[in-house]
């Protein structure tokens, strides 16, 4: 059957993809006053004199947000909160499956910034962490910043760091198999929306090389007229040379190219002018260049969003073990740093006798990952101070 018929097949027939189970029985009236009035008062008290008891007698400790606006959902754009519930409904069903964490989806009706952010931080004390998701750029970024600054719970924007982390911890792979050095490449990133620059910062974080971010326009250099804030913010640490051109200049000689764009942007005779590229074409369902074509070009190393290519791009390998590790030690942020050690946790799953060209990411279903992510971020939370408790082994 054909693939699109059938999700909208599954879909009807699920009416859903999530739903609540009670952790409690509620069988007879000695379990309903224990569980409910009177016995559900006791609990309440103990919060209201201190308000972190909350982790410890509600599920507060494994409760994850997952909000949207609709405004930037899949590749379908701006298709609004209702349409963008199934997605939302997806990624909690991913939380669980992958990491044991419960997610709840949340679609707010509105573009205005203050509104949201004032929604999101008035229901932000009933949730562990705020997955946002789907949310168009610039205004993503905005709102992240002003999260960060009033809640006291990790905010995460997955489209912009789980994209980062993943593509960061494939690169680290890819570099080792291609023996390029870190810190001496070149580095072009096609496509400078909320994924791109944050990629561009993530990528810049760890040491990489010169990042060269390029838009519709051609390559961003410090000074352009017309770049929203996130564009301008990353100018100002990219492009070392301040060079200008398209994006067949800036892949000339480049090490990498990252595309989180359009499809048939990149030709193999783009390839070809790299230096043994290392080509993570990644507009989905259909890259920047296909994987044949990029080989044929010369790509040494070629990954894709795909499951049907080796080497495929999926953030469903960040968020549940970055949610799975703050959540356990009660983490109050989710810093630059934390995001490095969980490309770096992804990265070393794979064993370095293992890494070959047509594997330098974990797949989607290694259960490794999350466990490792969760440990490694967990470890960093704590290192850095912002833990609740303390740290233990995650399992």
């Amino acid at each position: 059957m054909d693939k699109k018929k059938l999700a909208i097949e599954k879909h009807k027939e699920w009416k859903g993809k999530i739903e609540v189970i009670s952790r409690v029985p509620v069988t007879n009236r000695e379990e309903l006053s224990v569980a409910y009035t009177p016995g559900v008062a006791e609990p309440c008290l103990l919060i209201a004199e201190n308000e972190e008891k909350a982790y410890d007698y509600t599920r507060k400790g494994n409760l994850v947000a997952v909000i949207t606006d609709g405004t930037a959902v899949l590749g379908l754009g701006d298709i609004g909160p209702s349409a963008g519930m199934p997605v939302m409904e997806g990624k909690c069903a991913l939380f669980k499956a992958f990491a044991d964490v419960d997610a709840f989806p949340l679609c707010v009706d509105t573009k205005d910034v203050d509104t949201f952010v004032q929604t999101v931080a008035l229901i932000s004390k009933s949730f562990g962490g705020i997955n946002l998701e789907d949310i168009a750029a610039p205004r993503c970024f905005e709102i992240e910043k002003r999260l960060k600054e009033i809640c006291d719970i990790p905010i995460f924007h997955d489209d912009q760091h789980g994209t980062a982390i993943v593509v960061g911890a494939a690169l680290l792979n890819a570099v080792k198999v291609t023996g390029k050095n870190m810190g001496e490449l070149r580095v072009v990133i096609n496509g400078a929306g909320a994924a791109g620059i944050a990629i561009g910062k993530h990528l810049i974080a760890m040491g990489f090389g010169n990042i060269i971010m390029c838009d519709i326009h051609g390559i961003i250099c410090e000074g352009d007229e017309g770049l929203n804030s996130g564009q301008e913010e990353i100018s100002h640490i990219s492009n070392r040379e301040k060079e200008h051109g398209n994006l067949a200049d800036a892949l000339k000689n480049a090490d990498i190219f990252v595309g989180v764009s359009r499809p048939h942007l990149v030709t193999k005779e783009m390839v070809a002018s790299m230096k043994d590229g290392i080509v993570f074409a990644m507009a989905n369902p259909v890259p920047e260049i296909m994987p044949e074509e990029a080989k044929e070009g010369g790509a040494l190393v070629v990954g894709t969003g795909r499951s049907d290519y080796p080497n495929q791009i999926n953030n469903v390998l960040v968020f549940p073990g970055v949610f799975k590790g703050v959540l356990a030690v009660r983490a109050k942020d989710i810093t630059d740093s934390m995001k490095v050690v969980a490309s770096h946790a992804i990265a070393e799953v794979i064993p370095e006798q293992e890494l070959t060209t047509e594997y330098v990411i974990p797949t989607s279903f290694d259960k490794r990952v999350a466990i490792a992510v969760a440990n490694a971020v967990a470890k960093e939370a704590v290192r850095l101070g912002i833990n609740r408790v303390p740290y233990k082994e995650i399992n």
